[in-house]
């Protein structure tokens, strides 16, 4: 009787946390400067509030974008966008690559990542990027918000004094130390995490489905773009509420709301401007989201950091 032949074990796999923290970077600046005028009109549309007559500011999005474009020209709709595309680039990163990270550890003996595991893993990686996303998101705010209050301030017959992001971090570094950067930490934690545990495992789950040129291989990049496009835009819209709730506290300029905690924002927004309030600025951030994040995914599927560096 032959003996059987002693097959090899399959080598263990690696994983190169480089090439994605790079990938990473590469798809938050580039995703950034395409998406950045729409994510301004998100936040304006966000922080304004309704008049004691029900009027608003702005109408829709598209008033907002004309208003913008009229009172500020063309680089007024990349207002904020200096200290965005710096800080995208670790945020963009530590986000892609710690789910991957996650993904790997998680992974079961026999290959296969259960969807509650992969939920765990994308809750893990939006709690590590909130380290550089809320600062970013305090200042990008600010920057963003600038215009609106300008705007507001100038029917009203006042003076409206614009600073820069550096006298901004200056002074809140003067009055709070550190911590004076991670205002609305806690709301943006809640927005990030709940994110993450939607996209990453929607992601995989239609990236599977797609058409694949060979058993087993990854499917084209148009349908990795789609896929990234597709489970954005639902994570964007399901976080909405969270992210109103995170854009108003974190806008600190004055004469704008203020608000002592969470549950203080949740109350005073529902009761002056009712439930459709937490869904403002809710197209917006969709059509922001899902280009960034298929823009993101692709770039991972190309994989430009792995072939720059000559890894397989």
């Amino acid at each position: 009787m032959a003996a059987k032949p002693n097959n090899p074990p399959p080598p263990p796999q690696q994983f190169n946390l480089l090439p994605k923290i790079i990938n990473g970077g590469i798809a938050g600046i580039i995703g950034v400067s395409i998406v950045f005028p729409l994510d301004l009109v998100k936040t304006r549309l966000q922080n304004q509030t309704v008049g004691p007559s029900g009027e608003k500011q702005y109408k829709n999005m598209l008033d907002c974008f004309k208003q913008t474009y009229r009172a500020e020209g063309y680089f007024g709709m990349y207002r904020g966008s200096a200290v965005n595309i710096i800080l995208i680039t670790p945020e963009k990163a530590i986000k892609l690559a710690a789910n991957d990270l996650f993904r790997f550890h998680l992974t079961l003996k026999d290959g296969s990542l259960p969807v509650f595991r992969q939920m765990i893993a994308g809750g893990l990686a939006g709690a590590c990027q909130i380290v550089i996303t809320t600062p970013m998101e305090l200042l990008k705010i600010q920057m963003q918000d600038a215009g609106r209050q300008a705007a507001q301030a100038a029917k009203e017959g006042k003076k409206f004094e614009r600073v820069t992001a550096m006298q901004l971090t200056r002074r809140l570094m003067a009055e709070r130390g550190i911590f004076g950067l991670y205002k609305g930490v806690t709301a943006t934690a809640a927005r990030d995490i709940s994110f993450s545990v939607v996209y990453f495992p929607t992601f995989a789950i239609l990236n599977d489905l797609g058409p694949k040129d060979t058993p087993g291989g990854p499917p084209p990049f148009w349908w990795s773009f789609l896929s990234g496009c597709a489970a954005g835009s639902t994570a964007a819209l399901g976080v909405n509420p969270l992210d109103v709730i995170k854009t108003r506290m974190q806008t600190i300029t004055k004469g704008g709301r203020q608000y002592s905690s969470i549950m203080d924002c949740i109350t005073k927004t529902f009761t002056q401007e009712g439930p459709t309030a937490f869904f403002k600025g809710g197209a917006c951030r969709m059509i922001v989201i899902a280009p960034l994040f298929g823009i993101a995914q692709t770039i991972y599927y190309l994989g430009i950091a792995e072939n720059y560096l000559g890894i397989k």
